[in-house]
């Protein structure tokens, strides 16, 4: 089954437009896991415009006191990220590809241009027991070398899919479908997660044209949602989604 992992980086922006501790973000994610989800995110940049690399240890802690939920740290795997990550010893870490100065993760990873480097970052997580996903685009041409790079996982970009969905869905999945094939004919000891842009409309189809996601990574939409819903129930509206 897809687990639902809430990215709580958009609650971490409220709360530092204030220089406050308000939302407290252990008790958003809290709150989150009582009300059903099966993980946190979080996506400290190096500006820490909205997660801040001091979160990792608390929000760790937190997750580690539930049975089967699990903590994923995102972002670009630069000398100091890693410490950190390493520091914390998450359940998973997903590497994006992201410049320090991105408003938001916007492209997958190359794995040709990029093979040695994500190489030894992949290794060195894997040697701390850390689980590795890597962020790829919906497109084969850019997933060369994933049997020497080795991450556990993929994390689907699904930014593509959401935005022409609403126009025509078939032709939105369409790349992705191709990319799942096509990893799980050459690479079938790859898993799958996918994230960006998932939101109440387009979440169903998703899972229904590709069941075997292991993770879905919601956080934007699902900030939005509760300002209309309260959180309580837009959780529950996107578990409602999952089980189905």
């Amino acid at each position: 089954m897809t687990a639902l992992s809430v990215n709580v980086n958009k609650f971490a922006l409220i709360r530092n437009a204030r220089d406050a501790d308000h939302p407290n973000l252990l008790e958003i994610s809290k709150k989150c896991i009582n009300f059903g989800a099966n993980g946190i995110t979080i996506h400290p940049r190096p500006d820490e415009r909205h997660a801040k690399f001091s979160d990792l240890m608390p929000l760790k802690q937190l997750v580690s006191t539930f049975d089967n939920v699990e903590f994923n740290v995102e972002g670009y795997p630069s000398e100091s990220f890693i410490e950190k990550v390493i520091e914390v010893y998450p359940d998973q870490v997903t590497l994006v590809p992201d410049p320090p100065d991105a408003l938001t993760s916007s492209f997958g990873w190359d794995c040709e241009i990029n093979k040695e480097f994500l190489n030894n970052v992949v290794k060195t997580f894997q040697n701390k027991n850390i689980r590795v996903s890597i962020f790829i685009n919906p497109s084969t041409n850019t997933l060369n070398n994933l049997n020497y790079i080795m991450p556990n996982r993929v994390e689907l970009y699904t930014y593509d899919y959401a935005k022409n969905y609403s126009q025509n869905k078939e032709v939105a999945i369409g790349p992705y479908i191709e990319v799942v094939n096509y990893l799980n004919k050459n690479f079938p000891f790859i898993d799958f997660n996918a994230g960006h842009d998932l939101n109440l409309q387009n979440l169903d189809y998703l899972l229904n044209k590709i069941n075997n996601i292991k993770e879905v990574s919601i956080g934007h939409a699902l900030v939005c949602d509760t300002l209309e819903y309260g959180l309580e129930t837009t959780v529950k509206k996107y578990l409602e989604i999952i089980n189905k």
